[in-house]
């Protein structure tokens, strides 16, 4: 007669079995989850790549930019603005006639430049045509506007002659700016803001690049140039 079976035996032989089988199914998950795991941590790696790789790309167009700006802001340095001032255009007689003769059409340059020199003349500045290169209102979105003027002189001491003389036009409601780009005049107008909210002392353009005054005693106030209208944010 055989050895009698132990039936406790027989269940933890089945228990150990299923433990082995458990623990062969855990580690084929687990090699599984090591698998994704590798392939998510290559994503992960190719994300910051790509994200760095943007980082570079995104200061070189900033680079670009500010050299294009710069180059456009060179190009309209001799510039002056008017802005206020009431151009009368030539009758549409006087045109024709000027026309048909050969000579210059309506609102001609040197129709601009007399009418400027006239009004700037009338408040005690001389105005040189000379060293005027040329003389023309800008585009207007509106004819119930007043069209800005653009003087564009032979070199950068007229323009700053003229600029100079600017004070003598307070109460007219007429304006000499210098000719600055979309860039710089938006840094211009927050430095205004900042100054009418009494942020800053003061703030004025020279060569087209915007300067700020901080608060603070005459002596000890720094000035500041502001390349940027996000260097303005900590004045806020």
């Amino acid at each position: 007669m055989g050895p009698k079976k132990n039936p406790q035996m027989d269940n933890m032989e089945e228990d150990v079995e299923d433990i082995k089988t458990s623990l062969n199914f855990l580690k084929g998950e687990l090699a599984a989850v090591r698998l994704q795991q590798s392939s998510i941590l290559a994503l992960v790696n190719e994300v910051k790549t790509l994200r760095i790789q943007n980082d570079e790309k995104d200061t070189k167009i900033a680079d670009l930019e500010n050299k294009v700006d710069e180059l456009e802001q060179y190009t309209r340095i001799n510039n002056v603005i008017i802005t206020g001032l009431k151009i009368k255009p030539r009758s549409y007689a006087r045109a024709v006639t000027a026309d048909s003769e050969g000579g210059p059409g309506e609102l001609d340059a040197g129709s601009t430049e007399q009418q400027v020199a006239a009004f700037l003349q009338s408040k005690g500045i001389h105005l040189n045509c000379n060293n005027i290169e040329a003389c023309h209102p800008l585009p207007r979105k509106n004819n119930s506007e007043k069209p800005a003027i653009i003087i564009r002189f032979v070199n950068r001491k007229n323009k700053i002659a003229l600029l100079r003389e600017g004070r003598r036009l307070k109460g007219s409601d007429v304006y000499l700016n210098e000719h600055l780009t979309k860039r710089n005049a938006g840094i211009a107008k927050h430095a205004r803001y900042l100054r009418k909210q009494k942020k800053i002392q003061n703030t004025w353009t020279t060569n087209c690049k915007v300067f700020i005054k901080l608060n603070g005693p005459p002596e000890e106030a720094k000035v500041l140039v502001i390349r940027d209208v996000a260097e303005l944010d900590k004045y806020q």
